[in-house]
């Protein structure tokens, strides 16, 4: 392939309710989207984070930059596109995975269209749908966390993910697993919330039966993490603090995490998530593919990741409506709990362009062939 022309194409779509965690509170998915043109095929994909840095250290305009003047003249120098060919090149440029995972994400589309591949062939996927899950935000009061998992669960989901925070934790849990029995498949997430010094007061999430604690200490910190869990017996998963596969087994190692959290933005791509993935389950590790409140470009791909055989637990890749009373692509709807995974070349899905032009604040070139 030839790379002709690449676009952004900012998009912000209203949630249907606000979504808190300790980092703060969105009511609108505000990102952009990447299109990839080549002389084979386009290819689509989304950028994961926020407009502000507070999830992680990329935020959307600093992610356009990078992009622009650093990521795009390397893939732009090579004599053949290919996704394969990408890492050497942008391996240069320190950090920004997100940004890297936005570009790679789009050639890829682009060159498994141009072969007729899905995107679950060519990671290896060994299911036809997922089981989905889904990540329930701090709440106003514990009644009305009830009500939201009441009806999540009527929905078909069928794993509850609880965000937490200190001063948030205990009575939530106690609340909804007392309401909904000791069957119910039960995760909370900290978001680096806690320290070590909370120890002890975590501990007392024990007595849940919960299936993980994700990232409740500061990201990257390993050490603390494996501390922690030497104290806990309800496992440790990471999220934030896995950055790549060799991050992956220094955290097993170590006894730092006994499930892994993966998001392919986080890691650069989706080549790199299948290596955590791989790292993972050869150690007997249970995977998870984790969300970002995705798009329908951006939900698509994660369903072929979270169809790998490690993936063994339900990851958050919840149906559309869970996060918007309109997406930007075709809704994937809940049936049964699970979610298809796209079987159509690449991704599988593309914008709708109604839905893509109400819903897009602006675009630009970023690349134009000579």
């Amino acid at each position: 392939m030839k790379l002709e022309r690449v676009e952004i194409v900012h998009v912000a779509i209203p949630l249907v309710s606000p979504f808190r965690t300790s980092f703060g509170t969105m009511t609108t998915k505000d990102t952009f989207l990447l299109r990839v043109v080549t002389d084979a095929a386009e290819g689509w994909s989304e950028f994961a984070g926020d407009p502000e840095p507070l999830y992680c250290s990329e935020f959307v305009a600093g992610a356009e930059i990078v992009l622009r003047d650093f990521l795009l003249p390397r893939v732009a120098g090579l004599p053949v596109l290919g996704t394969a060919h990408l890492a050497p090149v942008l391996d240069g440029i320190k950090g920004h995975e997100l940004a890297k995972a936005a570009l790679e994400t789009a050639v890829l589309d682009a060159e498994l269209r141009s072969y007729g591949m899905p995107l679950a062939t060519y990671l290896g996927s060994v299911r036809e749908r997922v089981p989905a899950g889904v990540s329930v935000g701090i709440k106003e009061s514990v009644g009305e966390l009830l009500d939201a998992v009441e009806g999540y669960l009527a929905e078909g989901y069928v794993r509850i993910k609880l965000k937490i925070e200190p001063g948030w934790d205990l009575e939530p849990v106690r609340a909804v697993r007392e309401r909904f029995g000791a069957d119910l498949p039960l995760q909370v997430d900290a978001n680096t919330a806690y320290t070590l010094a909370d120890a002890e007061h975590l501990r007392r999430l024990d007595a849940f039966g919960l299936l993980l604690i994700e990232e409740p200490l500061a990201e990257n910190n390993l050490y603390a993490h494996a501390r922690l869990q030497q104290r806990l017996a309800t496992p440790l998963c990471l999220d934030e603090s896995l950055h790549n596969a060799r991050d992956t087994a220094s955290a097993i190692a170590m006894d730092a995490c006994r499930v892994v959290n993966v998001k392919p933005a986080r890691v650069g791509g989706y080549l790199e998530a299948r290596r955590v993935h791989d790292v993972a389950h050869a150690h007997g590790v249970p995977v998870w593919c984790g969300g970002m409140l995705e798009t329908g470009i951006g939900r698509a791909p994660n369903l072929a990741l979270a169809a790998l055989p490690g993936c063994t637990l339900p990851g958050d890749t919840s149906a559309s409506s869970r996060y918007f009373a309109e997406d930007i692509t075709e809704p994937f709807v809940l049936v049964d709990g699970h979610l298809p995974v796209p079987r159509s070349p690449g991704i599988g899905v593309e914008p709708l362009p109604e839905a893509l032009r109400r819903f897009a604040k602006g675009r630009r070139d970023l690349y134009t062939a000579l």
